[in-house]
């Protein structure tokens, strides 16, 4: 949704389902304040956290159809539109974080954003939001030996699904909300997160070891609807698109220092933090890779040949 305050102001709406403490948040924050400063206060950006407009699918529905210019979700929500979304929840495909970056930054990166238009879904930049891990509450995971029969939540995704099955564990599919209840009664075992939501869930209280396989790296997309897009000008659209990705280099650091705040709190509440040998998990999840290597082995093939500085 846009309205206009005076003859010269549109005023974007932007929602997301984040709380405020969020890191993501935060750079959405810094995207707001960079347009405003770039349009000299003509383009502003009202911003609806916490799930105020909905969800992330019915966020997505009110871009598609103009009620909202802009949102933040999962690059897994979007794989369900675009499937080359999907290349980037692959365990283990990116080197290191830097090869991540250079992947998501350049000329891959930005054709896959690209590809969502054709579903009114126009992607403006990725936001880091870090690597998942496990983490169990009764037993410790040092190898993939150790995942074999433990129940792990996972998201509704195939590709979460198919990586702690071939990694030996069962995944369980559960809404993350009932999730705390859920390891708390050894309904499962564990799950897999991020340092960020293993602490703001609260989920460090009953899960005593957090293993750093850092078996997947999905980014969060900034993403605004073409119905608003092509109602801007080009000079605003170039300010949107210099906001976005100058707030993407900003929230790289407020997601560290998050990080880092994380597991502190997580190891002064006695959690073992275990640095597992990764090559193993890599080696041992390999036919996930395989399996979408099948629909998309130009892209795949294009993410490996990127060579970092």
């Amino acid at each position: 949704m846009s309205c206009k305050k005076d003859e010269n102001e549109k005023v974007l709406y932007l929602a997301h389902t984040l709380p405020q403490t969020h890191p993501v948040h935060k750079g959405i924050v810094e995207f707001q304040k960079i347009l405003n400063e770039k349009s000299n206060g003509d383009l502003t950006i009202k911003i609806f956290p916490d799930a105020q407009l909905g969800s992330e699918r019915e966020v997505l529905e009110l871009l598609q159809i103009g009620s909202v210019a802009i949102t933040k979700v999962s690059a897994a929500t979007l794989s369900n539109f675009v499937p080359e979304y999907h290349v980037l929840g692959i365990p283990y495909l990116f080197r290191d974080k830097q090869h991540m970056f250079d992947v998501l930054e350049g000329p891959v990166g930005k054709s896959i954003l690209e590809k969502g238009e054709k579903f009114w879904l126009r992607g403006l930049c990725y936001y880091d939001a870090g690597s998942r891990s496990f983490y169990t509450s009764n037993k410790a995971v040092r190898t993939p030996e150790d995942l074999k029969g433990l129940k792990i939540r996972v998201m509704n995704n195939q590709m979460a699904i198919n990586m702690v099955n071939s990694l030996g564990g069962a995944a369980t599919p559960m809404a993350y909300g009932e999730l705390y209840t859920a390891i708390q009664q050894g309904v499962v075992d564990g799950a897999e997160n991020n340092p960020p939501s293993f602490v703001s869930s609260n989920h460090y209280e009953i899960s005593k070891y957090y293993t750093l396989d850092e078996h997947s790296s999905v980014p969060d997309v900034l993403l605004i609807g073409t119905k608003q897009w092509e109602k801007l000008s080009e000079q605003e659209k170039t300010w949107v698109q210099e906001a976005a990705n100058e707030s993407a280099q900003a929230q790289k650091k407020f997601w560290k220092a998050s990080v880092d705040e994380s597991m502190k709190i997580a190891k002064e509440a006695g959690v073992e933090i275990i640095i597992p040998e990764k090559s193993l998990f890599a080696e041992q999840s390999k036919s996930v890779l395989e399996e979408f290597k099948k629909e998309h082995p130009e892209l795949i093939q294009l993410v490996k040949d990127i060579k970092s500085n």
